[in-house]
C-alpha cells in the first residue's frame, strides 16, 4: 500500500501548533498547582513563593540564553572551522544559508567520530553550527547539506528561544513545588485546622510531587516535535529529503560510542549523542526510523 504523501509546510506548521498546545499545557499544570497552593497556605504566601521562583528562573535561563553559544561550544571542545581545511563544510553552510535566507552563521567544528551536529544561538543574527569531525569526513556533500539545513532548520523556527520559554516554565514549576513541600516540613504541617485547607494541602503536595515529573515529559516532547520541524524545514531549504534521509541511515548505522556531552547540550543535536533508547517518554529525539520515514513521505 502506498504511504500517503506529507507536505513539508504542513508538517512544518502541524509540529509547531503541537509544540504551542504543549506549552499550554505547561501552563496549565502551573496555574493548577498555583491555585492550590493558594487554596491551602493562603494567597499571600503563594506571591512570595511565585517571586522568589520567577526571580530565580528567569535569571538562570536569562544567562543561558545569552550564553548558549558559548557554553555549548566549550563544553564539546569545538573550535573554529577553518576556510581551507574544511572548505566543503564552508560551502555547505553558505549555500544553505542563502537558501534558508538566514544571515551566515559562525561555523565550528567539534572532535568525534561520530556523525552529528547541532545549531545554537539566542537568534539567526548569533547564530552558531558546529558539526562533528565524523560528519565531515563519513558524509558526502548532498548529505551534509542535508544536516546543515536541519540545523538553519532549528535556526529559522527560532527553536533555541522556544526551548528556553519552555525552560522557563518548567524551572519555575521545579521551584514552586520544592519551595512549597521544603515549608511543610520546616512549618511542621500548620494551617491544616481548617478541613478544606487539609484537603487542598493534600492534593498541593501530590501535584507538587508529579508536576515537575509531568512537565518535564512535556518538555521533552515539546523536544521531540522541534526536531521533526527541523527535519521538514530543511526540505524547505534543500527542495529535497534526499540528502537528511541518507544522512540519518548513516547515523543510524554507525556503531560509534556515545560522546561524552552535558545532558543540557544533548537535546541541541540533529541525533542523541549519548544514545539513550529514543522511543522513551524521557527522550529528546525522536526514534531514526521514524523520521526517516516521515521524510521519505515528502
Amino acid at each position: 500500500m502506498e504511504k500517503s504523501r506529507i507536505v513539508f509546510h504542513d508538517q512544518i506548521a502541524k509540529n509547531k501548533r503541537n509544540s504551542v498546545f504543549l506549552i499550554i499545557g505547561i501552563i496549565i499544570v502551573m496555574v493548577l498547582l498555583g491555585y492550590v497552593i493558594g487554596m491551602a497556605m493562603g494567597p499571600d504566601y503563594f506571591t512570595i513563593i511565585m517571586i522568589v521562583a520567577i526571580i530565580v528562573s528567569v535569571f538562570y535561563v536569562w544567562f543561558g540564553f545569552y550564553n548558549s553559544d558559548k557554553i555549548a561550544l566549550v563544553s564539546v571542545n569545538a573550535k573554529p572551522a577553518s576556510h581551507e581545511k574544511h572548505r566543503m563544510l564552508y560551502h555547505s553552510v553558505e549555500s544553505m544559508a542563502l537558501a534558508s535566507g538566514l544571515p551566515m552563521p559562525k561555523v565550528y567544528v567539534m572532535p568525534g567520530n561520530q556523525i552529528n551536529a547541532f545549531a545554537t544561538g539566542r537568534d539567526p543574527k548569533h547564530a552558531v553550527v558546529c558539526v562533528t569531525k565524523g560528519a565531515i569526513e563519513k558524509l558526502d556533500k548532498r548529505e551534509l547539506e542535508g544536516v546543515i539545513a536541519h540545523e538553519l532548520g532549528h535556526i529559522a523556527n527560532y527553536d533555541i528561544r522556544f526551548m528556553t520559554l519552555t525552560a522557563v516554565l518548567v524551572g519555575m514549576i521545579a521551584i514552586i513545588s520544592q519551595i512549597f513541600l521544603r515549608s511543610l516540613w520546616f512549618s511542621g504541617g500548620r494551617n491544616r485546622d481548617n478541613k478544606a485547607q487539609a484537603i487542598f494541602m493534600i492534593i498541593g503536595i501530590v501535584l507538587a510531587i508529579l508536576a515537575p515529573i509531568v512537565t518535564y515529559f512535556v518538555q521533552m516532547a515539546i523536544s521531540r516535535k522541534r526536531e521533526y520541524s527541523a527535519d521538514a524545514t530543511a526540505v524547505k531549504f534543500t527542495r529535497t529529503p534526499t540528502g537528511l534521509i541518507e544522512a540519518l541511515k548513516k547515523i543510524k548505522n554507525e556503531h560509534e560510542p556515545s560522546k561524552k556531552v552535558s545532558k543540557a547540550v544533548a537535546p541541541l543535536f540533529i541525533s542523541d549523542p549519548l544514545k539513550m533508547k529514543a522511543s522513551g517518554l524521557s527522550s529528546t529525539h525522536p526514534p531514526i526510523e521514524k523520521r526517516i520515514n516521515a521524510l521519505e513521505r515528502m
